[in-house]
């Protein structure tokens, strides 16, 4: 098992999750044999056998997966599910898989039985992406959305210099197909191996493109952006390990007039000590924010703890959270903790409700189990599953905005701590910036 997590993992079954920042891609491939071949398609081959050994592995991940949920989900009733039953629904499917694909299909199409957004099956070559996310690594450059609709993925950014924008591929596309498969997470592409991509624009119309895979710099899952005056804007891509240090040396020497936005847009969650260490930077340390209570009913009071790159106490700073409905748990967390404190103002469109602290079990095949192992509620007694963090002030940043460069929901923040900036630009030493 992993370290515990509240995280919202990349699925077939979570409504409106991001995927990993950067791409769609896998870590670096330069030979054409390293892969499946293009033209497979899961009808060409669903109607052959699986071969032995697959079938051996496909019964060993099944039975892990089953078993791990029967003994350690966070409520061991299961929500009233018959376990026993799905399994003898389930296991016969995953067991005539003939290939990754059809057996995590399989899996997750069980696992969403629960109704929970973390309770996910990563499949191999998924894992491998997700672990490389902010490595170089060949790329598309899309980052996918996925909508309510099973199988159905949205373009939410284009990445600048990537394939992708040279291929003229626009936000809001639809990606329907690659090289004549569904897209799903486990899809791997390589460098110098072109993939041809069946799309829908804006407007309806098909689009095929001839893509091309080409290595890129990972991006970096912080920045700091100190361009616009009185306002420092931390770009969080999710909660990874140094987080917590990392945003308070960013806030080592900061006037105290300065505003802070944190921008946890897209951000699935991670690592729940660093949202501890994060809001540690702006919350007194020790102070209750939120309680999780695990499998056997036992309550965990949880308090600022951590490190906030050696601060001993919270910054005086003005903050400001940017959330968007691909938000999810510790993204979902932190807001709420700073809202309720009244020490952060909360901009943008609501959180998906994906709350509950989830832990990851590795799987006999290398793929990857992430599942719900404690319940939420905030200091106040607010349970977010399901139900998300509302924003202080509604700002939604739509495809048209995406297109034309523009941010309405960051210039809301800004706006939102203008008395602040204005203070710090005028006599609180705005050079700092």
């Amino acid at each position: 098992m992993g370290h515990r997590r509240v995280f919202g993992i990349v699925s077939l079954l979570s409504l409106s999750l991001l995927l990993a920042t950067g791409g769609v891609s896998a870590a670096p491939q330069t030979t054409v044999a390293d892969g499946p071949p293009a033209a497979a398609r899961l009808s060409d081959i669903i109607r052959t056998p699986p071969s032995p050994d697959r079938a051996r592995m496909n019964e060993r991940v099944f039975d892990r997966v089953w078993i791990e949920v029967k003994r350690s989900y966070y409520d061991p009733h299961l929500h009233g599910l018959d376990w026993d039953g799905a399994r003898a629904r389930f296991r016969p499917q995953a067991l005539a898989a003939t290939d990754e694909r059809g057996l995590y299909r399989v899996l997750n199409d069980m696992l969403r039985l629960l109704d929970d957004g973390h309770a996910n099956a990563s499949a191999p070559a998924a894992v491998r992406r997700q672990d490389s996310q902010f490595e170089r690594r060949a790329v598309m450059g899309l980052t996918l959305m996925a909508a309510e609709e099973r199988d159905v993925w949205s373009v939410e950014r284009v990445r600048a210099g990537s394939p992708a924008e040279d291929a003229g591929i626009e936000v809001g596309w639809r990606l329907n197909q690659v090289d004549g498969q569904p897209w799903a997470p486990d899809l791997e592409v390589f460098e110098g191996r072109t993939v041809q991509l069946s799309m829908t624009d804006d407007a309806g119309a098909p689009r095929s493109i001839a893509l091309t895979p080409r290595v890129m710099e990972g991006i970096d899952p912080f920045t700091a952006d100190r361009s616009r005056p009185g306002v420092l804007v931390l770009r969080i891509e999710q909660f990874d390990a140094g987080l917590g240090r990392w945003v308070g040396h960013e806030l080592d020497g900061l006037p105290p007039g300065v505003g802070v936005v944190l921008d946890l847009r897209a951000n699935p969650g991670g690592r729940l000590a660093e949202a501890e260490s994060l809001l540690t930077c702006f919350l007194p340390r020790g102070q209750v924010w939120a309680t999780r209570t695990g499998r056997r009913g036992r309550a965990v009071t949880l308090r600022a703890s951590g490190d906030c790159g050696g601060h001993d106490a919270p910054v005086p700073n003005p903050v400001a959270v940017l959330v968007d409905k691909a938000s999810r748990s510790a993204a979902e967390l932190t807001p709420a903790a700073l809202q309720e404190a009244g020490r952060g103002v909360v901009v943008g469109e609501k959180t998906g409700g994906s709350v509950l602290i989830a832990q990851d079990t590795n799987l006999p095949d290398g793929g990857r189990l992430t599942l719900s192992r404690a319940d939420f509620v905030t200091s106040g007694g607010v349970r977010l599953e399901k139900r998300g963090v509302t924003p202080d002030i509604l700002a939604p940043r739509t495809t048209a905005d995406r297109r034309a460069g523009q941010d309405p929901t960051l210039a809301a923040a800004i706006a939102a701590l203008a008395p602040s900036s204005e203070a710090a630009r005028s006599g609180q030493g705005a050079s700092a910036l």
